[in-house]
């Protein structure tokens, strides 16, 4: 039997993409989320749009979070920006990263798949939502999961 999305990751493997959100996130406003589950019945881009919302990541001030969705038993996968990023990125600045991510999926690295991603995220992010002394961190920077 397959691992749930929650033990699809070990403990050190969730602290990786931990670790890289909060490396990610040090130079910037912007925020990242990581959400995992099993399984994907709907349109991946559509799931993670409701994902966003659910997790309130719309809800930023400079609408700068980005969620990457991972759907592991269906070996699905998504990023998705918020208006406040999208309005600054090149238009083939997420599929790159996917691209990137792919890679490292195809190998079955999903964890160094994840932190890969995030980290270029990050970058990105930094060049348009540099870090402010009054910023705050609006969002969780743990994994969530679907329950």
């Amino acid at each position: 039997m397959s691992p749930t999305a929650k033990r699809f990751f070990s403990t050190e493997d969730q602290e990786k993409i931990v670790n890289a959100i909060l490396n990610a996130e040090l130079d910037t406003s912007g925020e990242i989320r990581v959400h995992i589950e099993s399984f994907c019945k709907a349109d991946v881009l559509d799931r993670a749009a409701f994902l966003f919302k659910k997790l309130k990541m719309d809800r930023t001030e400079l609408r700068n979070g980005v969620l990457f969705y991972l759907a592991v038993q269906s070996r699905k996968f998504a990023i998705l920006g918020d208006s406040g990023i999208n309005k600054e990125v090149p238009p083939n600045f997420w599929d790159d990263i996917k691209e990137m991510m792919s890679e490292k999926f195809s190998e079955n690295n999903f964890t160094e798949g994840l932190t890969v991603g995030i980290l270029e995220a990050g970058k990105h992010l930094k060049k348009h939502f540099p870090h402010h002394s009054d910023d705050i961190n609006e969002l969780p920077d743990e994994i969530s999961f679907d329950r």
